[in-house]
């Protein structure tokens, strides 16, 4: 059942099909084929009660504080703020596209919204200073993976609501992990340019007095990370309410720089409804899959076929990170969250692993997925604002950051600290 389920669901995605749909189709056909009840019966109420959770309003709160951050200006006067103060290090602006995917990921919770914005204001200046078109685009797409990984986080949210792992939880533990890779990012990104220093443009310096001036930009959007974790921790708000309050600082935000109209609010909302119900029909479809997987027996063939292999702990987990890396080639990133936490979870905890330990190593093979071809979406997000060049440039550009991706798996496995730390002393 197995190979018959990865090679169903692989040709579907093949044939260019919704990922929604063919979540329900590959729940048709395991209801048809391998179970012995009519599980269809149950469609109606096991979708009705898959998006009954007040939790799930989060996520539609944090994508329209996403798009009115985008619409509001706040984009790109951060990301003149960072330029200010980065393009001095080798590399130049590649560092200001890693600091502004990062600001951006601790308030808009999705990586695609965050690579989208950050392209936006970042690739007219790459063909205007003559950088190298793979690793400034690499840049662009790696760093805006880092918006499923700080927190608030959409793919987070998902998780905590399948394993019913506390979401504040999650957060924390993904802070840490999250501000490592972008330093590490950076870092990476410095290196390169140091040896080979065309790649990295002109480096600019500013004036004191200038980047000082050009802090204020970097208020509106330190402060509304503020409100929105800083009301989750002091137990004012739930990650839902928390959402909330996000989007009434971005309106107000937005207000102050003159940039509400009818016409902006229309957009984002129009957007929220277009992105929400994506995402909702993936959450949809991979639950009644989850079930008629579950009630035709993959779950328990999945935990024999582990046992079978005769590996610990550590060498069942390696295989489990395999297993990601090889799906995150083919399959969309929530896609790929929802169908396997239902199966690969409970075999991570009995092994004795932490949830929400294995929810940030998740994240971080679920970035690589965003980057990796031919499904990453950040691949594809970048080279559109790009307007020129090849896709593979892009790919290429995100080689260096696919192996700290790594390197940080390797870590989140030898040091769980990484992730726990936080956790455990809040």
């Amino acid at each position: 059942m197995i190979t018959a389920v990865t090679t169903g669901l692989l040709g579907l995605l093949a044939l260019s099909i919704p990922v929604g749909i063919v979540l329900f189709l590959l729940g048709f056909g395991v209801d048809q084929l391998f179970s012995p009840f009519p599980l269809m019966r149950g469609l109606g109420q096991l979708v009705w009660s898959s998006m009954n959770s007040s939790t799930l309003i989060a996520i539609p709160l944090f994508v329209l504080l996403g798009e009115i951050l985008v619409r509001g200006g706040v984009a790109a006067r951060t990301y003149a703020a960072l330029d200010r103060w980065l393009s001095w290090l080798p590399g130049g602006l590649v560092h200001a596209n890693i600091g502004t995917a990062t600001l951006f990921s601790a308030t808009s919770g999705s990586s695609v919204a965050t690579a989208a914005t950050v392209a936006t204001v970042a690739m007219p200046q790459a063909e205007r200073l003559g950088y190298d078109p793979r690793l400034f685009a690499g840049s662009i797409a790696a760093g805006g993976t880092l918006g499923i990984m700080i927190p608030p986080s959409i793919n987070l949210i998902v998780y905590g609501f399948l394993t019913e792992t506390s979401i504040p939880q999650l957060f924390l533990a993904g802070l840490i992990p999250g501000l490592l890779l972008a330093l590490l990012f950076s870092l990476v990104s410095a290196a390169i340019c140091a040896v080979r220093p065309a790649l990295g443009g002109e480096r600019r310096r500013f004036p004191l007095a200038d980047r000082l001036r050009a802090l204020v930009h970097l208020v509106p959007i330190l402060l509304l990370f503020g409100a929105i974790v800083g009301s989750i921790y002091t137990g004012l708000a739930t990650p839902t309410e928390a959402a909330a309050v996000g989007v009434a600082a971005a309106l107000v935000i937005a207000a102050i720089s003159g940039r509400v109209s009818r016409a902006m609010l229309t957009e984002s909302l129009l957007g929220t409804v277009r992105i929400t119900a994506m995402i909702m029909l993936v959450v949809a479809g991979a639950a009644f899959l989850n079930f008629t997987l579950a009630s035709a027996g993959l779950g328990a063939e999945l935990r024999a076929f582990m046992q079978g292999l005769g590996l610990g702990p550590l060498g069942t987990l390696l295989v489990i990170v395999a297993i990601y890396i090889a799906l995150g080639f083919f399959i969309e990133t929530l896609s790929l969250m929802v169908v396997t936490i239902p199966i690969m979870v409970p075999i991570v905890v009995a092994l004795g692993y932490d949830p929400v330990w294995f929810g940030i190593l998740m994240i971080v093979l679920v970035e690589m997925a965003l980057i990796t071809p031919p499904v990453g979406l950040n691949l594809y997000v970048v080279q559109a604002a790009r307007r020129s060049g090849r896709l593979t440039e892009v790919m290429l550009g995100c080689v260096p950051f696919v192996l700290v991706m790594l390197g940080m798996v390797a870590a989140l496995i030898a040091v769980p600290g990484l992730a726990l730390w936080l956790p455990s002393q809040l």
